[in-house]
């Protein structure tokens, strides 16, 4: 009886990318699509850029211009970068190490009693 044997690729570790751009760039992009849609509703119908109205403005060419504007932003950074850049921006600031902490109410070592 012979050992059956499966190939393995070897790039399975790779993310996938489409345009450059990662899966959680693509949401951002869908997210903003979402967002100039919702805007572009209550855009006066007079206004216009570039001889485009405003609301087909809104609504097509600047979530067309976000996917280039991400790959010239992301040239040269690591993956996950976009994703790293929002947690550091939401966490919570740790200024100085040094500092004391305002909310300790107890201390970390406790000192023995002679």
């Amino acid at each position: 009886m012979s050992l059956d044997m499966t190939p393995v690729h070897r790039n399975l570790h790779t993310k996938v990318t489409f345009l450059g751009l990662e899966f959680e760039d693509l949401i951002l992009v869908l997210a903003l699509a979402a967002l100039m849609n919702l805007l572009a509703h209550f855009v006066n119908g007079n206004a216009h850029v570039f001889g485009i109205p405003l609301n087909v403005f809104m609504e097509f060419i600047v979530p067309a211009l976000a996917v280039p504007f991400l790959i010239l932003f992301k040239y040269g950074r690591p993956r996950g970068y976009l994703t790293d850049l929002a947690r550091s921006l939401f966490s919570p600031k740790a200024w100085c190490a040094l500092e004391r902490d305002s909310e300790l109410t107890q201390p970390y070592v406790i000192e023995e009693e002679e």
